[in-house]
């Protein structure tokens, strides 16, 4: 009995060590793993005609503001034309309403309705 006492307490130690290594296994939460997530950053490969569709971007926003720059300047030349077309029309105008009046004290005939009657007084000469 002696011995089935000794192997009882041997079972026993050797059950309570099994239970004290699962418990201690599963409060230490077991094999660890760690989720790493580098944050690297690589630039992109870019071939040939990517570059040269960036290139051609480029050139062609170059190119819109060059010709906006440029219709602006045409814009202001225009305005800066028309200004003198109106003043020259006003003085026209003035000069005009001055002769008329001049003709007038004179009583001279209006240069246009000479021109009528020379024209219509000549006779077109017949050809041969």
């Amino acid at each position: 009995m002696k011995t089935s006492k000794s192997l009882l307490v041997v079972l026993m130690v050797m059950v309570c060590g099994i239970i004290v290594v699962w418990f201690s296994g599963s409060i230490r939460g077991g094999q660890k793993t760690y989720n790493l997530q580098p944050d690297l950053t690589i630039p992109e490969y870019k071939t040939d005609t990517v570059h040269v569709m960036e290139a051609y971007e480029r050139l062609m926003d170059r190119y819109m503001d060059l010709t906006g720059s440029h219709l602006a300047t045409v814009g202001m030349d225009l305005r800066n034309v028309v200004a003198r077309l109106d003043a020259l029309d006003g003085r026209l105008a003035e000069l005009s309403t001055r002769l008329a009046r001049i003709e007038q004290t004179l009583g001279v005939k209006n240069v246009s309705e000479r021109a009528g009657q020379g024209l219509s007084s000549k006779q077109p000469s017949p050809s041969r």
